[in-house]
C-alpha cells in the first residue's frame, strides 16, 4: 500500500482504489476537505507527513489492546440506581466515614480543597469515558489515513460497546455527572465531562461513515438516534439550562457541543444560531480589549485555562466555517477577538517571554493547538510564532487533524 512505501522509505504507489474510496468526511470540527486532501497527498508518499502518520499509528496501535469500556462496570450504579446511566464525581470531596453495607459511600462526604480523591478515576465512569473518546478518535483517524480495517474494526467495537449494545449502552444523559455522594445526585457543571472532547466522536463516526469495514448503516442509525436523543436533553434539562448560562469556560464548551450536535444530527440552523450567538454571549464578555481573559487569569492554572477556554472556542470556530460563521472575524464592542486572546499567549507560547500570572504547572506546549488554529484562520502573528512552538508530548498532529485539542493535564 501507499502507507508502506511511505513509512520503510519504498518507492510510493499512489492508489486510485484508496482514493475514490474515501469520499470527503462529513466532519462537525475537523475539515473534511483539507482531511481528503491530506489523504492524498499520504496516498502520494508526501515525505513532509511521514513522521505524524508515525504518531498517530503509535497512538493507535496503543488502543487495540485495551477495552472496550462501558459505563455498567462500574462498582456501583449512579444514585437513580440505572447502571446505564453515567456516573462521575466530583473531585475534592471525600468520605468522612469507613464504608459499610449500609453506608457504602461513606457519607457525609467533606471537601478537602485541591486533594484528589482517587474515587474519581476508580469508581465512576470518568476515565472509561475518556479512553472511549480518545481511543474512537485516534482509531478512526488512523484507519481513514492507512485504509487498515483492524482500525476501523476497534472503533466500531469501541462505540457500539459504550453507546449502542442493549446490555453495555450508556443512557443519552448527564443526570449523574460530576455528583457529591449523599449531597448532590449530579451538576450542570458536570456537562463539561462531555462538552470538553465529545465533538471528538462526532468527528471519528464521520470518519467511519466514509466506508469503514464493519460500521454497518444500523451503526450509523443507532449512533444518530444516540446523538440526537443527547442534543434534546442537553438544551431541555435543568442541567443543561443551567450549563448554557454559564458565563466562564463551560458556557463556552456548552456552546461547542450543542453546536456540534445539531450539526452531527442534521440541524444545521441550530448549529449556526449557536455560533452566532456566541460572539456576544461568550467573546464579548469573556476576552478583554486587550486579549487577556480576566475570568481564567484568576485561577490558579491560570495559563491552562486561558488556553483550554480557546480550545473550545477555537473548536465553535471551526463548526461556524461549516454553517456560514465566521467566528473569527468577530470584533465584539471593545475591539475583543479571539486572534487578541491567541495573540495574548503567544509570548508565554513561544518561551520569548514568561507567564505574567499565577500557574501551578506551566506546560507550554498547551497552547500549541489554539495558536496553529488562529495562524490557520489568518493570524499573522501566530503564522509567524508556529515555528517557535513547544511539540506537545507524543507528537504534534495538527497536519492530520487540524482542530484545536487540550494538549496539557489538569489532573493531580
Amino acid at each position: 500500500m501507499a502507507l508502506t512505501a511511505l513509512v520503510t522509505g519504498a518507492a510510493p504507489v499512489a492508489s486510485a482504489r484508496t482514493e475514490a474510496h474515501h469520499r470527503i468526511p462529513d466532519t462537525a470540527v475537523l475539515d473534511g476537505t483539507r482531511l481528503q486532501r491530506t489523504k492524498i497527498r499520504l496516498d502520494h508518499g508526501d515525505p513532509r507527513l511521514r513522521r505524524a502518520v508515525g504518531t498517530l499509528r503509535t497512538r493507535a496501535d496503543r488502543w487495540l489492546g485495551q477495552g472496550p469500556w462501558t459505563v455498567v462496570d462500574k462498582p456501583r450504579p449512579a444514585p437513580g440506581g440505572d447502571v446505564h446511566d453515567y456516573l462521575s464525581q466530583a473531585p475534592y470531596w471525600w468520605p468522612s466515614k469507613t464504608p459499610t453495607s449500609d453506608n457504602p459511600w461513606g457519607c457525609p462526604y467533606v471537601q478537602r480543597d485541591g486533594e484528589r480523591n482517587p474515587e474519581v478515576d476508580s469508581g465512576t465512569d470518568r476515565q472509561d469515558v475518556e479512553k472511549t473518546f480518545d481511543s474512537a478518535y485516534d482509531l478512526s483517524l488512523a484507519w481513514y489515513y492507512t485504509g487498515e480495517r483492524r482500525y476501523a474494526e476497534k472503533a466500531g467495537q469501541v462505540l457500539r460497546t459504550w453507546f449502542l449494545d442493549p446490555a453495555t449502552r450508556m443512557n443519552p444523559n448527564l443526570n449523574h455527572a460530576q455528583f457529591i455522594p449523599c449531597k448532590y445526585d449530579g451538576r450542570a457543571i458536570g456537562i463539561i465531562d462531555f462538552s470538553q472532547s465529545y465533538t471528538s466522536v462526532l468527528d471519528a463516526l464521520a470518519l467511519l461513515e466514509t466506508g469503514a469495514p464493519g460500521w454497518t448503516a444500523k451503526d450509523r442509525t443507532g449512533m444518530k438516534r444516540w446523538n440526537t436523543a443527547f442534543r434534546d436533553w442537553l438544551r431541555t434539562s435543568d442541567f443543561g439550562k443551567q450549563e448554557a448560562a454559564a458565563t466562564n469556560n463551560h458556557g463556552t464548551f456548552y456552546d461547542l457541543l450543542l453546536a456540534g450536535l445539531a450539526y452531527a444530527t442534521g440541524d444545521r440552523e441550530l448549529a449556526r444560531r449557536t455560533v452566532l450567538d456566541a460572539r456576544h454571549q461568550r467573546i464579548a464578555p469573556q476576552i478583554a480589549s486587550d486579549g487577556s481573559q480576566p475570568q481564567e487569569l484568576t485561577r490558579t492554572r491560570s495559563w491552562h485555562y486561558s488556553a483550554f477556554t480557546l480550545v473550545a472556542h477555537a473548536r465553535l470556530a471551526a463548526i461556524g466555517r461549516h454553517v456560514g460563521v465566521d467566528l473569527w472575524a468577530y470584533r465584539g464592542p471593545e475591539a475583543q477577538s479571539l486572534f487578541k486572546a491567541v495573540d495574548y499567549l503567544l509570548p508565554a507560547a513561544t518561551g520569548a517571554a514568561a507567564w505574567p500570572h499565577p500557574e501551578l504547572e506551566f506546560d507550554r506546549y498547551a497552547a500549541t493547538d489554539v495558536v496553529h488554529a488562529a495562524a490557520d484562520a489568518g493570524d499573522g502573528r501566530a503564522r509567524k510564532a508556529v515555528p517557535s512552538l513547544e511539540e506537545p508530548p507524543g507528537g504534534d498532529l495538527w497536519v492530520l487533524r487540524p482542530a484545536a485539542e487540550q494538549l496539557d493535564s489538569i489532573a493531580g
